[in-house]
């Protein structure tokens, strides 16, 4: 008789009612208000997928919190220091553009806020961290902005062992979609949170190791937990697609937006620039550098095409 081999996976997988099933009585804290509020251009989350996928989600980080601190806690006593001194979570939570990436970091935020201990919850984008556009300009990576090089990743790790490091008042350079630039002299304060998290394309990313082993450090590194949103390649196309269309619609139109020039395309004009620009620069990045970190995450949220999230990926201890 043959013998199949059991295929060991890394991961647990639930279908959304067994996921569900995981909340065990977590309060819903957000309004249908609050989610007007949180999610995304082209993003319908519905309160019933809060409750049935994001208040598990937050209770399972609860648990890891707890944990995390207690095992600080264990260490500092080991090395005979302050067991009383906090060492932020940081939540990652990362993806391909148009993947819902930042509803699912906005509503995480929410949540966590108000849990009964009231964390003090941080939330940035690595956003702020993208080289200004004349030093793209001046590197010829307009055209690669997002793909891991357009990043002041020196600058990014600086800012996450600082943040580890209990370091206070730690500045953020504000990026803005409007003129689609890091705005000079703008930043936003992040002082000693309980809980940190950040949202970006390249998060999960490990980097390539020095030939001469000598130690490095990654932005992965710093990361107690991370969140990956998945969907098919066709329906992310279709969903940036969609969104470039709204945009067109809306914040196009103001004189100020740096993409105000697209505001006045035909459908069809528009529709053929949305198009190069997935296949030159969008789909290369989720090929060649968010998707191959997908394995990598502890949590992976998978999209079905109506945006809705089908299945629910849980990383085994």
């Amino acid at each position: 008789m043959t013998r199949h081999r059991e295929i060991i996976s890394p991961f647990y997988r639930f279908t959304i009612a067994e996921w569900a099933r995981l909340r065990d009585g977590e309060p819903m804290t957000l309004s249908e208000e609050d989610l007007d509020r949180l999610r995304s251009l082209n993003d319908p989350i519905s309160i019933e997928e809060a409750e049935k996928i994001y208040l598990p989600l937050t209770r399972l980080l609860s648990l890891y919190v707890e944990a995390i601190q207690n095992l600080n806690r264990a260490s500092a006593r080991f090395l005979k220091r302050d067991e009383n001194a906090r060492t932020p979570f940081i939540l990652g939570v990362s993806g391909s553009v148009a993947v819902g990436k930042s509803t699912t970091a906005r509503v995480l935020h929410a949540l966590l806020r108000r849990w009964p201990s009231h964390p003090k919850v941080d939330l940035v984008t690595t956003d702020g961290f993208l080289y200004p556009n004349r030093i793209l300009q001046e590197r010829g990576l307009m055209e690669k902005k997002g793909f891991p090089e357009s990043y002041d990743r020196p600058a990014f790790v600086k800012f996450l062992s600082e943040v580890k490091s209990g370091v206070r008042n730690i500045e953020v350079p504000t990026y803005s979609h409007l003129v689609y630039d890091v705005v000079e002299g703008e930043n936003i304060i992040v002082d000693q949170p309980d809980i940190l998290i950040v949202e970006g394309l390249n998060l999960l990313q490990p980097g390539e190791m020095p030939e001469t082993g000598t130690p490095i450090m990654f932005a992965s590194d710093f990361l107690d937990f991370g969140v990956y949103v998945d969907a098919e390649e066709a329906d992310i196309r279709r969903w940036f697609l969609e969104r470039f269309q709204r945009l067109r619609e809306t914040a196009f139109k103001d004189p100020d937006s740096f993409f105000h020039q697209f505001a006045s395309m035909s459908d069809e004009e528009a529709m053929a620039f949305g198009n190069t620009v997935w296949e030159q620069i969008n789909l290369p990045n989720l090929v060649d550098n968010i998707l191959p970190t997908r394995g990598r995450a502890d949590l992976i949220l998978v999209k079905q095409p109506d945006h809705s999230i089908g299945e629910v990926i849980l990383r085994k201890l």
